[in-house]
């Protein structure tokens, strides 16, 4: 064992250590973040206007700031953006995490000097759990890749701005720079397959022992690899160890990973985003993600179901259950108040806090009533493809409201296989019956005549590559919407394939 890696035991045993302590007393670490962001934030323009002053209780707070999303909040990030500080947060933000809104164009996420850490503790704190669960520390002596955006930063008013995942790359610890890949030349690069194509170059030749990045990303990277040297990741890599990911369930690519490795890999789910780092996996043996209650993130959440009221309830950590769908609000450090990030969570154990993903209130499909959700039709792609034995590369899911004359509306799956199966109905067949055994709305629908039995469309290879590419958003953090409600995406899809 290396010194290295023997540190690296001692220290987990420090931090899984102080994680449970706070994780023991959910309500309690809470609270005390809640005051402290009140108290921190009341000489804000934002703390004035909502008069944080006369804030003692979480109700206090409910009542007097509403739940806002990027466009609601945009007139303070407006003020934030154009250098005046103390707006949303005491003084201002050392970067601001740009990414690309739907309806808002570029969104401008601040990074503040309380909330920075927070990003960069949390991913390293998930792989000192892993190492103090499994007592496997070799890796760290390995090469170590994150498929990320580029780390240039542009200037706004005095302020830096780029993606979140560039902007962390300028703050790796000094004892992991020197197992760090690519090099920063090569994550400069801009075009997304000429710097797969790089990291290849980069990477082909060394002892790679940890990966990370988005599955579909890693999965092309993988593929470049396979196709330059011949061989499969795992016996290029002999000592890869460990795959770590965000930002979209990994199920659905699961098998197409272990094609690619050629043996099963040790993998940690992380929950990252640029208004605050929120989850990470803390057991291997165990369904859902830690929920960092102590990370400067106040949470509030209110069911998915009755988000679309005039005022629906909202609570706090002590009074959420499991399998309720949720969306997630938060109040932060960086100066984000009862922000509505847009994902939906359901918590798998309450003790400690456990979530796991459940989709976009954005994204779901509901164009005749149905609510459907990501987590559904994921699980039903998994249920399918554990008993037809295919796998895919990746695929989404659309309403069709206008079928031929004479027919039903139907719900629209279009999957870019891997592998195609021998029978796509008895695969259909297996998505719809897994579909109406989660979803009673769906099932009425289908046992109503109002909808038919979902059909599926196959794609050419490479289809959502091209999409991505189609519209800018090829590479780095960007994920293809797993439900839409409507055809934007599936219509463009279908289009391609003429």
């Amino acid at each position: 064992m290396s010194i290295k890696s023997f540190a690296a035991n001692i220290f987990a045993k420090v931090v899984v250590a102080r994680t449970q302590k706070w994780a023991s007393q959910p309500e309690l670490t809470q609270q005390r973040v809640f005051a402290s962001l009140i108290a921190l934030a009341k000489e804000t323009q934002f703390g004035k206007d909502h008069y944080f002053e006369s804030i003692k209780t979480f109700q206090d707070f409910a009542n007097q700031v509403p739940v806002r999303d990027y466009e609601a909040l945009k007139p303070y990030v407006e003020k934030v953006v154009n250098g005046e500080a103390n707006i949303l947060w005491p003084g201002k933000p050392l970067y601001f995490a740009k990414t690309s809104g739907t309806t808002s164009g570029a969104k401008y996420i601040p990074l503040t000097k309380a909330s920075l850490p927070y990003h960069m503790t949390a991913a390293r704190d998930a792989i000192l759990f892993y190492i103090h669960e499994t007592g496997k520390s070799d890796f760290v002596d390995g090469k170590m890749i994150f498929l990320q955006g580029s780390p240039k930063l542009e200037e706004k008013h005095g302020i830096q701005l780029g993606r979140l995942s560039g902007i962390v790359a300028h703050y790796v610890p000094g004892y992991l720079q020197k197992n760090r890949l690519p090099s920063f030349k090569t994550n400069c690069i801009e075009d997304w397959e000429t710097k797969v194509d790089a990291i290849v170059d980069e990477t082909i030749g060394e002892n790679m022992t940890v990966i990370s990045g988005i599955p579909s990303w890693v999965q092309m990277y993988f593929e470049r690899l396979q196709e330059a040297s011949g061989k499969r990741v795992g016996e290029l890599f002999q000592n890869f160890k460990l795959f770590i990911y965000g930002g979209v369930n990994f199920e659905p690519y699961r098998a197409k990973f272990d094609a690619l490795i050629g043996r099963k890999v040790d993998s940690i789910e992380l929950f990252p985003a640029s208004e605050g780092f929120f989850a990470f996996q803390d057991k291997q043996s165990e369904k859902g993600m830690l929920l960092l209650l102590n990370s400067g993130i106040f949470y509030e959440f209110i069911e998915a179901d009755r988000f679309f009221e005039t005022t629906p309830p909202r609570v706090t950590i002590g009074e959420v259950k499991t399998g309720v769908n949720y969306v997630m609000i938060i109040s932060t450090n960086a100066g984000l108040w009862a922000y509505n990030v847009g994902d939906t969570i359901q918590f798998t154990h309450t003790n400690p806090y456990r979530i796991i993903v459940s989709g976009r209130i954005k994204h779901f499909i509901s164009a005749f009533g149905e609510h459907v959700i990501g987590k559904e039709v994921e699980q039903a792609m998994q249920e399918a493809m554990a008993m037809h034995k295919f796998s895919i590369s990746e695929f989404t899911v659309a309403p069709q409201m206008h079928p031929k004359e004479g027919t039903l509306p139907y719900h629209e799956w279009l999957i870019e296989f891997e592998q195609e199966p021998e029978d796509l109905r008895q695969v259909a067949a297996v998505l719809d019956a897994a579909m109406q055994q989660q979803n009673t709305y769906y099932f009425d629908l289908i046992k109503g005549k109002v909808l038919q039995p979902l059909q599926i469309t196959s794609l050419q290879k490479e289809s959502f590559n091209k999409y991505m590419k189609m519209e800018g958003k090829l590479g780095g953090q960007n994920k293809t919407p797993r439900l839409s409600n409507d055809r934007k995406i599936a219509d463009a899809l279908i289009k391609m394939q003429a």
